[in-house]
């Protein structure tokens, strides 16, 4: 089954985005290639920028203390399993310390000048070449070795947000059932009652050559079914499409 993901408000796209982005910069940081550590590097600046656009910190904090509270409300239920709940909370709790005692996110990679320098070369379509930033391709020719402990180095500030941020989205995607539906004519309709949700998650069978298109509000979920024709353009679906959803709210 494939799995597709549709956030529900900016705050959680925001925060697969970035999960996207650690994926990616743990999956060229190791690789043994000097390209994949250029798109390792490029990706690190990513994280970078974003985190000052926005306060990432403080809202994966938030998260954190939100849902904290949350699970803390549930001990009285009962059939509620009072020692796992108590270890994730002090998760949390170990989580949110180790976030909160970071200063601003990435501030070693700011302090260097020749990261800084490379961070706009970078940006710059063809700006890394060996005639434009010789000492970047010096740096690519070191033994890998010493490529991979320096980008290990430069990852590093960036773990305690990565921790915190995998927390928030591993309790959201936790917080609901997964439950088998049936989109007629490649579309699916769900009235609510006034109850919103932050993530919904789409499980579809890759045999069918399908992929959903999601909204949500606070009236109602939308799936809808396309498949892609010879151009790769989106086509709806006019046949009957067998899935799963979870919708998650914590």
């Amino acid at each position: 089954m494939i799995l597709y993901e549709y956030p529900c408000n900016e705050r959680v796209r925001t925060l697969l985005r970035v999960e996207h982005l650690f994926g990616r910069l743990f999956f060229f940081a190791d690789g043994a290639d000097i390209h994949h550590h250029q798109i390792a590097l490029a990706t690190l600046f990513d994280l970078l920028e974003i985190s000052d656009r926005t306060d990432l910190r403080g809202s994966v904090l938030q998260d954190l203390e939100r849902q904290r509270v949350a699970c803390n409300s549930l001990r009285q239920h009962p059939g509620v399993d009072v020692q796992a709940l108590d270890a994730v909370i002090t998760e949390m709790q170990l989580v949110s310390s180790e976030l909160g005692a970071q200063g601003r996110i990435g501030q070693v990679l700011r302090d260097n000048e020749w990261l800084a320098s490379l961070r706009g070369r970078l940006s710059v379509p063809g700006g890394s070449s060996p005639a434009d930033i010789p000492s970047f391709y010096a740096w690519q020719i070191k033994p890998h070795e010493v490529r991979v402990h320096d980008l290990k180095v430069w990852i590093e500030p960036f773990l305690a947000l990565y921790k915190g941020l995998a927390l928030v989205l591993r309790l959201l995607r936790e917080s609901s059932e997964v439950v088998s539906f049936q989109a007629t004519q490649g579309a699916y309709q769900e009235m609510l009652t006034g109850k919103t949700f932050q993530l919904l998650r789409v499980w579809v069978d890759p045999a069918l050559g399908v992929f959903p298109e999601m909204s949500a509000n606070k009236y109602v979920i939308w799936v809808r079914f396309s498949t892609q024709d010879n151009e790769l353009k989106p086509q709806p679906v006019t046949r009957d499409i067998p899935f799963k959803l979870a919708r998650c709210n914590v």
